[in-house]
């Protein structure tokens, strides 16, 4: 009768060599969660300033990025407003309000679509974002405005941001 070379102790450690060699693996093949294919961090907190010297409360005016803490949103990026402020009769100058669907414009080919509503009398809202193209595919934000000074024209953006899986 012929012997089996192979032991059960020999085969338990081949066995458990096989079982470290796919958990090793797994570790190194495993998607890098943090980066898209871009370099652009896929979620965290958003903080910019903007100037809105260009802004005059007509569809069409826009603010300019000044700072931003995201790569996806350069400086120099634009925030361009497609609807009018909300005006009164009584005070044609001036307005009580905006709700405004927005353009995030970061250059040719990439943007992002949103919307923004702000009181009128002292400047504070939010703006949300839903999705975008190029390198903002998938983008979404929702931030809070704030004025940062009393010029009435830099303001703020603070909260979060995140990006979806494919064009949701």
């Amino acid at each position: 009768m012929l012997r089996n070379p192979v032991s059960k102790r020999n085969l338990s450690l081949i066995f458990l060599g096989l079982l470290l060699t796919l958990t090793a693996m797994a570790v190194v093949l495993r998607p890098k969660p943090a980066l898209a294919d871009g370099g652009v961090e896929r979620s965290g907190h958003l903080h910019i300033t903007k100037e809105c010297s260009k802004y005059d409360g007509t569809a069409g005016s826009y603010c300019t990025i000044t700072s931003s803490n995201f790569s996806g949103i350069p400086a120099g990026s634009l925030v361009l407003y497609t609807q009018a402020a909300v005006g009164t009769a009584a005070f044609e100058a001036s307005y009580i309000g905006l709700d405004s669907n927005v353009v995030l414009y970061v250059a040719s080919g990439d943007w992002a679509v949103g919307r923004c509503t702000l009181d009128g009398t002292a400047s504070y809202g939010i703006c949300t974002f839903s999705n975008g193209n190029g390198e903002l595919t998938g983008f979404h934000a929702r931030v809070a405005v704030a004025p940062t000074d009393t010029s009435g024209i830099n303001y703020s953006w603070d909260g979060a941001y995140g990006f979806s899986s494919g064009n949701d």
